[in-house]
């Protein structure tokens, strides 16, 4: 275990590393610039841990990062199970979507193919969905 928490921080210092040379294009992060949006939208399933319903969801949401130029990156998947009080894993999907702008994501949430995405599967599929914008700073 010790060895392979070694690696990790080599990894992670290294990575930040990166980010404090004049060469951005290697930072992980450096795509993430302030006025950006973080799109977070949390489903709870009609039927939860229902594995086809959450595969779907899923492949919904790689179709939405292919085919709307807007959506610049994507992370999506299963809520991480935890013990501690400060986590709410009560979800069963997730997705994090960024933006270069509010005029970005304003155009996502009205182009056909979410709108489509969002009234064929997403809503017959959950319950609730909590949503959540912010602005990178």
């Amino acid at each position: 275990m010790k060895n392979a928490t070694t690696s990790l921080f080599v990894v992670a210092a290294l990575m930040l590393s990166s980010c404090a040379t004049n060469n951005r294009s290697t930072c992980p992060f450096a795509k993430h610039k302030a006025g950006g949006i973080e799109h977070i939208v949390l489903a709870w399933l009609k039927n939860p841990g229902n594995k086809e319903e959450q595969a779907k969801l899923i492949a919904v949401a790689k179709a939405l990062k292919a085919e709307i130029k807007e959506v610049k990156s994507l992370a999506v998947g299963r809520a991480l199970p935890s013990d501690r009080d400060v986590v709410d894993d009560s979800f069963d999907m997730a997705l994090v979507m960024h933006f270069d702008s509010p005029a970005a994501l304003a155009s996502y949430e009205k182009d056909p193919v979410h709108v489509k995405a969002v009234t064929d599967t997403l809503k017959p599929l959950t319950k609730k969905i909590v949503v959540h914008d912010i602005v990178n700073e």
